[in-house]
Protein backbone atom coordinates (compact mmCIF):
# COMPACT_ATOMS: atom_id res chain seq x y z
CA UNK A 1 0.00 0.00 0.00
CA UNK A 2 2.65 2.36 -0.42
CA UNK A 3 1.73 4.56 -3.53
CA UNK A 4 3.63 6.96 -5.43
CA UNK A 5 1.85 10.20 -7.03
CA UNK A 6 0.00 9.13 -10.42
CA UNK A 7 1.48 10.34 -13.77
CA UNK A 8 -1.16 10.17 -16.66
CA UNK A 9 -0.69 11.15 -20.09
CA UNK A 10 -3.41 11.85 -22.53
CA UNK A 11 -4.67 8.87 -23.34
CA UNK A 12 -6.39 6.65 -20.66
CA UNK A 13 -4.41 4.00 -19.43
CA UNK A 14 -5.30 0.27 -20.48
CA UNK A 15 -5.18 -2.88 -18.43
CA UNK A 16 -5.06 -6.16 -19.59
CA UNK A 17 -8.71 -6.56 -17.09
CA UNK A 18 -11.22 -4.58 -16.42
CA UNK A 19 -9.03 -2.13 -13.69
CA UNK A 20 -10.50 1.42 -14.03
CA UNK A 21 -7.92 3.98 -13.49
CA UNK A 22 -7.77 7.64 -12.70
CA UNK A 23 -9.35 9.81 -15.25
CA UNK A 24 -7.75 13.13 -14.10
CA UNK A 25 -4.64 14.62 -15.45
CA UNK A 26 -2.60 16.10 -13.17
CA UNK A 27 0.14 18.74 -14.01
CA UNK A 28 2.41 18.54 -11.29
CA UNK A 29 4.42 15.57 -10.22
CA UNK A 30 5.04 15.51 -6.10
CA UNK A 31 8.08 14.11 -5.10
CA UNK A 32 7.80 11.18 -2.67
CA UNK A 33 10.27 11.37 0.08
CA UNK A 34 10.90 9.01 3.00
CA UNK A 35 13.57 10.66 5.33
CA UNK A 36 10.91 12.93 7.02
CA UNK A 37 12.19 14.45 10.26
CA UNK A 38 9.80 15.40 12.97
CA UNK A 39 10.51 19.05 12.88
CA UNK A 40 9.38 19.41 9.06
CA UNK A 41 6.68 17.65 9.90
CA UNK A 42 5.89 19.71 13.11
CA UNK A 43 6.35 23.17 11.09
CA UNK A 44 3.55 21.36 8.59
CA UNK A 45 1.06 20.45 11.49
CA UNK A 46 1.20 23.42 13.07
CA UNK A 47 1.11 26.27 10.31
CA UNK A 48 -2.09 28.08 10.30
CA UNK A 49 -5.26 25.67 9.75
CA UNK A 50 -6.66 27.25 6.35
CA UNK A 51 -3.13 27.62 4.82
CA UNK A 52 -2.50 23.74 5.68
CA UNK A 53 -5.91 22.57 4.55
CA UNK A 54 -5.12 24.68 1.24
CA UNK A 55 -1.66 23.82 0.78
CA UNK A 56 -3.17 19.80 1.17
CA UNK A 57 -5.93 20.45 -1.31
CA UNK A 58 -3.32 21.07 -3.93
CA UNK A 59 -1.36 18.46 -3.49
CA UNK A 60 -4.47 15.94 -3.40
CA UNK A 61 -5.21 17.55 -6.63
CA UNK A 62 -2.11 17.15 -7.96
CA UNK A 63 -2.01 13.48 -7.21
CA UNK A 64 -5.92 12.10 -7.10
CA UNK A 65 -9.09 13.08 -8.95
CA UNK A 66 -10.52 15.59 -6.21
CA UNK A 67 -14.13 14.00 -6.88
CA UNK A 68 -13.47 10.80 -6.24
CA UNK A 69 -14.41 8.84 -2.64
CA UNK A 70 -13.14 5.17 -2.01
CA UNK A 71 -16.40 3.42 -0.27
CA UNK A 72 -15.20 0.65 1.59
CA UNK A 73 -17.71 -2.02 3.88
CA UNK A 74 -16.15 -3.11 6.93
CA UNK A 75 -17.46 -6.10 8.39
CA UNK A 76 -16.61 -8.38 11.84
CA UNK A 77 -16.29 -11.99 11.40
CA UNK A 78 -15.61 -12.73 14.39
CA UNK A 79 -16.27 -10.81 17.09
CA UNK A 80 -14.31 -10.44 20.83
CA UNK A 81 -12.88 -12.55 22.86
CA UNK A 82 -9.07 -11.29 22.28
CA UNK A 83 -6.30 -11.50 24.60
CA UNK A 84 -5.06 -7.98 23.78
CA UNK A 85 -5.54 -5.50 26.14
CA UNK A 86 -5.39 -2.32 23.48
CA UNK A 87 -7.26 0.34 26.14
CA UNK A 88 -9.55 1.75 23.22
CA UNK A 89 -11.23 -1.87 22.24
CA UNK A 90 -14.48 -3.69 23.60
CA UNK A 91 -13.44 -6.71 22.03
CA UNK A 92 -10.87 -6.92 24.64
CA UNK A 93 -11.52 -10.33 27.05
CA UNK A 94 -9.75 -7.93 29.77
CA UNK A 95 -12.56 -5.71 30.10
CA UNK A 96 -16.50 -5.84 30.60
CA UNK A 97 -18.02 -4.02 27.72
CA UNK A 98 -21.01 -4.63 25.82
CA UNK A 99 -19.59 -6.84 23.34
CA UNK A 100 -20.08 -10.72 23.26
CA UNK A 101 -17.69 -12.92 22.33
CA UNK A 102 -19.14 -14.82 19.39
CA UNK A 103 -17.30 -17.44 17.15
CA UNK A 104 -15.77 -16.90 13.16
CA UNK A 105 -19.10 -16.74 11.22
CA UNK A 106 -19.51 -19.20 8.21
CA UNK A 107 -18.68 -17.99 4.94
CA UNK A 108 -22.01 -17.83 3.12
CA UNK A 109 -23.28 -14.76 5.57
CA UNK A 110 -19.86 -13.15 4.55
CA UNK A 111 -20.46 -13.35 0.80
CA UNK A 112 -24.15 -12.01 1.82
CA UNK A 113 -22.69 -9.16 3.52
CA UNK A 114 -20.64 -8.53 0.35
CA UNK A 115 -22.96 -8.83 -1.76
CA UNK A 116 -25.19 -6.16 -0.54
CA UNK A 117 -22.36 -3.63 -0.26
CA UNK A 118 -21.20 -4.01 -3.76
CA UNK A 119 -25.05 -3.60 -4.23
CA UNK A 120 -24.55 -0.59 -3.03
CA UNK A 121 -22.08 0.87 -3.98
CA UNK A 122 -18.81 -0.24 -1.63
CA UNK A 123 -15.67 -1.22 -4.17
CA UNK A 124 -13.65 -2.30 -1.23
CA UNK A 125 -14.96 -5.49 1.65
CA UNK A 126 -12.95 -5.60 4.61
CA UNK A 127 -13.14 -8.67 7.23
CA UNK A 128 -12.23 -8.19 11.07
CA UNK A 129 -11.55 -10.97 13.52
CA UNK A 130 -10.67 -9.70 16.76
CA UNK A 131 -7.24 -11.89 17.25
CA UNK A 132 -4.11 -11.35 18.55
CA UNK A 133 -2.49 -13.92 15.95
CA UNK A 134 -3.24 -17.19 13.70
CA UNK A 135 -1.57 -19.24 15.46
CA UNK A 136 -3.44 -22.50 16.43
CA UNK A 137 -5.97 -21.06 13.75
CA UNK A 138 -5.71 -23.41 10.92
CA UNK A 139 -9.24 -24.07 10.21
CA UNK A 140 -10.31 -20.32 10.70
CA UNK A 141 -7.51 -19.58 8.54
CA UNK A 142 -8.38 -22.08 5.55
CA UNK A 143 -11.71 -20.29 5.95
CA UNK A 144 -11.16 -16.84 5.70
CA UNK A 145 -8.89 -17.68 2.69
CA UNK A 146 -12.15 -18.86 0.98
CA UNK A 147 -13.93 -15.76 1.90
CA UNK A 148 -11.09 -13.67 0.27
CA UNK A 149 -11.12 -15.69 -2.89
CA UNK A 150 -14.94 -15.56 -3.24
CA UNK A 151 -15.38 -12.09 -2.65
CA UNK A 152 -12.40 -11.35 -4.71
CA UNK A 153 -14.30 -13.29 -7.20
CA UNK A 154 -17.12 -10.64 -6.95
CA UNK A 155 -14.46 -8.18 -8.79
CA UNK A 156 -14.10 -6.11 -5.27
CA UNK A 157 -10.94 -5.05 -3.56
CA UNK A 158 -11.00 -6.95 -0.59
CA UNK A 159 -8.89 -6.38 2.97
CA UNK A 160 -8.65 -7.97 6.30
CA UNK A 161 -7.46 -7.54 9.68
CA UNK A 162 -6.34 -10.56 11.85
CA UNK A 163 -3.95 -9.69 13.92
CA UNK A 164 -0.51 -10.22 14.06
CA UNK A 165 0.88 -12.34 10.51
CA UNK A 166 3.64 -14.68 9.75
CA UNK A 167 5.42 -13.87 6.40
CA UNK A 168 3.64 -17.43 4.78
CA UNK A 169 0.32 -16.26 6.46
CA UNK A 170 0.82 -13.12 4.21
CA UNK A 171 1.93 -15.07 0.78
CA UNK A 172 -1.06 -17.57 1.68
CA UNK A 173 -3.19 -14.51 1.67
CA UNK A 174 -2.08 -12.55 -1.55
CA UNK A 175 -2.31 -16.21 -3.20
CA UNK A 176 -6.07 -15.99 -2.52
CA UNK A 177 -6.37 -12.97 -3.86
CA UNK A 178 -6.15 -10.73 -0.99
CA UNK A 179 -5.96 -6.81 -1.99
CA UNK A 180 -4.48 -5.02 1.45
CA UNK A 181 -4.16 -5.84 4.78
CA UNK A 182 -5.23 -3.16 7.51
CA UNK A 183 -2.58 -3.29 10.37
CA UNK A 184 -2.95 0.34 12.20
CA UNK A 185 0.24 1.12 14.56
CA UNK A 186 -2.19 3.24 16.38
CA UNK A 187 0.32 6.27 17.92
CA UNK A 188 3.34 7.26 18.16
CA UNK A 189 6.26 4.80 18.90
CA UNK A 190 6.27 6.51 22.44
CA UNK A 191 2.73 6.95 23.29
CA UNK A 192 2.26 3.28 22.00
CA UNK A 193 3.41 1.75 25.74
CA UNK A 194 0.52 3.99 27.44
CA UNK A 195 -2.20 2.46 24.85
CA UNK A 196 -1.14 -0.93 24.57
CA UNK A 197 1.42 -3.41 26.27
CA UNK A 198 0.34 -6.94 24.91
CA UNK A 199 1.78 -6.66 21.36
CA UNK A 200 4.90 -4.36 20.40
CA UNK A 201 5.39 -1.37 18.03
CA UNK A 202 7.64 -3.60 16.01
CA UNK A 203 5.69 -6.47 16.27
CA UNK A 204 3.18 -4.21 14.31
CA UNK A 205 5.98 -3.07 12.12
CA UNK A 206 7.17 -6.76 11.64
CA UNK A 207 3.57 -7.33 9.90
CA UNK A 208 3.11 -4.40 8.07
CA UNK A 209 6.66 -5.97 6.16
CA UNK A 210 5.60 -9.46 5.72
CA UNK A 211 2.55 -7.95 4.32
CA UNK A 212 4.44 -5.87 1.98
CA UNK A 213 6.96 -8.14 0.76
CA UNK A 214 4.02 -10.35 0.07
CA UNK A 215 2.91 -7.68 -2.59
CA UNK A 216 -0.17 -6.83 -0.70
CA UNK A 217 -0.83 -3.11 -0.25
CA UNK A 218 -0.47 -1.57 3.62
CA UNK A 219 -3.55 -0.20 5.21
CA UNK A 220 -2.10 1.33 8.12
CA UNK A 221 -2.85 4.63 10.21
CA UNK A 222 -4.17 5.51 13.46
CA UNK A 223 -6.67 6.41 15.95
CA UNK A 224 -6.48 10.17 17.87
CA UNK A 225 -8.46 11.01 20.93
CA UNK A 226 -6.24 7.98 22.66
CA UNK A 227 -4.50 10.83 25.54
CA UNK A 228 -1.96 11.50 22.73
CA UNK A 229 -0.44 15.02 21.74
CA UNK A 230 -0.08 16.75 18.78
CA UNK A 231 4.04 15.31 18.86
CA UNK A 232 2.14 11.98 18.89
CA UNK A 233 0.02 12.56 16.25
CA UNK A 234 3.56 13.89 14.38
CA UNK A 235 5.47 10.96 14.98
CA UNK A 236 2.89 8.58 13.62
CA UNK A 237 2.74 10.13 10.36
CA UNK A 238 6.73 10.38 10.52
CA UNK A 239 6.64 6.40 11.22
CA UNK A 240 4.22 5.50 7.92
CA UNK A 241 5.88 8.23 5.79
CA UNK A 242 9.53 6.61 6.76
CA UNK A 243 8.67 3.26 5.67
CA UNK A 244 10.21 1.55 2.54
CA UNK A 245 7.03 2.48 0.75
CA UNK A 246 4.45 4.66 1.74
CA UNK A 247 1.50 3.15 2.95
CA UNK A 248 -1.42 2.50 0.02
CA UNK A 249 -4.27 3.44 2.85
CA UNK A 250 -3.33 5.72 5.83
CA UNK A 251 -7.00 5.25 8.06
CA UNK A 252 -7.21 8.11 10.13
CA UNK A 253 -9.86 7.12 13.03
CA UNK A 254 -11.09 9.28 15.85
CA UNK A 255 -12.10 7.38 19.34
CA UNK A 256 -15.44 6.41 20.03
CA UNK A 257 -15.44 5.58 23.78
CA UNK A 258 -16.79 2.68 25.10
CA UNK A 259 -18.14 1.99 27.94
CA UNK A 260 -16.37 -0.62 29.96
CA UNK A 261 -12.62 0.05 28.76
CA UNK A 262 -10.16 1.92 30.12
CA UNK A 263 -10.58 5.04 27.70
CA UNK A 264 -13.97 5.41 28.70
CA UNK A 265 -14.27 8.87 29.58
CA UNK A 266 -12.05 10.48 26.86
CA UNK A 267 -13.46 13.61 24.91
CA UNK A 268 -13.95 13.66 21.28
CA UNK A 269 -11.84 14.76 19.54
CA UNK A 270 -11.66 18.21 18.53
CA UNK A 271 -12.73 18.75 14.45
CA UNK A 272 -9.71 21.14 13.57
CA UNK A 273 -7.37 18.60 15.32
CA UNK A 274 -8.91 15.60 13.23
CA UNK A 275 -8.77 18.26 9.94
CA UNK A 276 -5.18 19.06 10.92
CA UNK A 277 -3.81 15.31 11.06
CA UNK A 278 -5.05 14.60 7.84
CA UNK A 279 -4.14 17.62 5.99
CA UNK A 280 -0.62 16.81 7.42
CA UNK A 281 -0.68 13.40 6.15
CA UNK A 282 -1.65 14.72 2.69
CA UNK A 283 0.60 16.93 2.15
CA UNK A 284 3.78 14.18 3.54
CA UNK A 285 2.20 10.98 2.14
CA UNK A 286 1.01 12.98 -1.38
CA UNK A 287 -0.07 9.80 -3.34
CA UNK A 288 -1.61 7.64 -0.31
CA UNK A 289 -5.31 7.26 0.26
CA UNK A 290 -6.31 9.09 3.25
CA UNK A 291 -9.14 6.90 4.93
CA UNK A 292 -11.83 8.78 7.33
CA UNK A 293 -12.73 6.13 9.23
CA UNK A 294 -14.12 5.81 12.77
CA UNK A 295 -16.10 8.70 14.32
CA UNK A 296 -17.04 9.99 10.85
CA UNK A 297 -20.90 9.59 12.18
CA UNK A 298 -20.20 11.88 14.67
CA UNK A 299 -19.31 14.98 11.96
CA UNK A 300 -21.47 17.34 11.17
CA UNK A 301 -21.84 17.11 6.86
CA UNK A 302 -19.91 19.94 6.62
CA UNK A 303 -17.48 18.68 8.46
CA UNK A 304 -16.54 16.01 6.42
CA UNK A 305 -16.83 17.72 3.43
CA UNK A 306 -13.71 19.55 5.00
CA UNK A 307 -12.05 16.58 5.63
CA UNK A 308 -12.48 15.92 1.99
CA UNK A 309 -11.13 18.99 0.95
CA UNK A 310 -8.09 18.34 2.97
CA UNK A 311 -7.27 15.40 1.27
CA UNK A 312 -8.98 12.86 2.72
CA UNK A 313 -11.15 10.22 -0.01
CA UNK A 314 -11.86 7.32 1.22
CA UNK A 315 -14.87 6.10 3.89
CA UNK A 316 -16.43 3.33 5.83
CA UNK A 317 -20.18 3.14 4.84
CA UNK A 318 -22.49 0.67 5.10
CA UNK A 319 -24.82 -0.96 8.55
CA UNK A 320 -21.43 -0.52 11.27
CA UNK A 321 -17.92 -0.78 11.55
CA UNK A 322 -16.53 -3.79 13.72
CA UNK A 323 -18.53 -2.46 16.79
CA UNK A 324 -19.17 1.04 16.36
CA UNK A 325 -21.74 2.99 14.61
CA UNK A 326 -21.34 4.01 10.88
CA UNK A 327 -22.79 6.49 8.29
CA UNK A 328 -25.36 4.50 6.20
CA UNK A 329 -24.98 3.76 2.09
CA UNK A 330 -28.27 6.11 1.33
CA UNK A 331 -26.95 8.59 3.31
CA UNK A 332 -23.48 8.54 2.57
CA UNK A 333 -24.75 8.82 -1.19
CA UNK A 334 -26.83 11.68 -0.91
CA UNK A 335 -23.94 13.50 0.85
CA UNK A 336 -21.64 12.53 -2.34
CA UNK A 337 -24.07 13.50 -4.36
CA UNK A 338 -24.74 17.19 -2.81
CA UNK A 339 -21.35 18.10 -3.21
CA UNK A 340 -20.49 16.91 -6.47
CA UNK A 341 -18.73 13.31 -5.13
CA UNK A 342 -18.45 9.89 -6.64
CA UNK A 343 -17.37 6.54 -5.57
CA UNK A 344 -14.13 4.83 -6.94
CA UNK A 345 -14.36 1.62 -8.64
CA UNK A 346 -12.40 -1.07 -7.38
CA UNK A 347 -8.87 -1.28 -8.70
CA UNK A 348 -8.51 2.28 -9.20
CA UNK A 349 -5.85 3.56 -7.54
CA UNK A 350 -3.03 2.56 -9.83
CA UNK A 351 -0.85 1.44 -7.33
CA UNK A 352 -3.56 -0.84 -6.10
CA UNK A 353 -3.89 -2.27 -9.73
CA UNK A 354 0.21 -2.83 -10.29
CA UNK A 355 0.23 -5.04 -7.06
CA UNK A 356 -2.40 -6.66 -8.90
CA UNK A 357 -0.46 -7.75 -11.21
CA UNK A 358 -2.37 -5.97 -14.34
CA UNK A 359 0.23 -6.30 -17.37
CA UNK A 360 0.04 -2.23 -18.06
CA UNK A 361 0.24 -1.96 -21.34
CA UNK A 362 2.69 1.71 -22.96
CA UNK A 363 0.09 4.12 -21.88
CA UNK A 364 0.21 3.46 -18.12
CA UNK A 365 0.40 5.33 -14.94
CA UNK A 366 3.36 5.58 -13.46
CA UNK A 367 4.76 6.28 -10.28
CA UNK A 368 6.86 9.58 -9.53
CA UNK A 369 10.39 7.63 -9.55
CA UNK A 370 9.30 6.11 -12.47
CA UNK A 371 8.61 9.08 -14.27
CA UNK A 372 11.86 10.80 -12.75
CA UNK A 373 13.63 8.35 -13.70
CA UNK A 374 13.03 8.94 -17.82
CA UNK A 375 14.25 12.57 -17.14
CA UNK A 376 17.67 13.74 -18.71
Amino acid sequence: MYFSAVFLRSTAPRFSRSLATVTHNPQILTPLRHDWTRQEIKKIYDSPLLDLVFRASSIHRQNHDPSKIQLCTLMNIKTGGCSEDCSYCSQSSRYSTPTTASRLVDIEPVLEAARKAKENGSTRFCMGAAWRDLAGRKRGFERILEMVREVRGMGMEVCTTLGMLSPEQAKQLKEAGLTAYNHNLDTSREFYPQVITTRSYDERLETISAVRDAGISVCSGGILGLGESDQDRIGLIQEVANMPEHPESFPVNALVPIPGTPLEGNERVPHHTLLRTIATARVVLPGTIIRLAAGRNTLSESEQVMCFMAGANAVFTGEQMLTTPCSPWDEDKAMMGRWGLEGMQSFEQASVARKEGAALGPQTPRTVSEAQAELP
